[in-house]
């Protein structure tokens, strides 16, 4: 049985908008918001070149990256074709409107994977 943790209320991530969450350990967790109050759950991370996609365009039924544009399902975390690959999705429920995740999911689900990357990488100077 799963063990929800109190994330935020549904009104704290903006409409067609994201709020992360961070996490102790591992990647931070994006959460989305649809036009319908939908709310999904997926790693911040995009499996292509690692973009963060709580900075992505919300639409429909998924993100778009914003580093190359890929669009991840809400639903499955895979990418749309003729993309391949996947993030790791998040259960997620609403009720009373606010949202919970799954206390579990959020120790372990992608701990492992490197952070998402974004803007200018770093370089040095000799």
């Amino acid at each position: 049985m799963s063990q929800w943790k109190l994330i935020c209320r549904v009104d704290d991530i903006p409409v067609l908008g994201s709020r992360r969450v961070v996490r102790a350990q591992g990647v931070a967790v994006a959460l989305f918001r649809t036009a319908d109050d939908q709310v999904h759950a997926l790693l911040d991370r995009c499996p292509h070149k690692a973009g963060p996609l709580s900075q992505g365009i919300v639409f429909a039924d998924a993100v778009s990256c914003p580093l190359h544009n890929w669009s991840i399902r809400f639903d499955t975390g895979a990418a749309k074709e003729p993309d391949v690959g996947s993030t790791p999705r998040f259960a997620c429920k609403v009720e009373g409107g606010e949202v919970f995740l799954d206390e579990a999911e959020l120790g372990t689900l992608g701990t492992e994977l490197p952070a998402p990357t974004a803007g200018p990488q770093g370089c040095s100077h000799a």
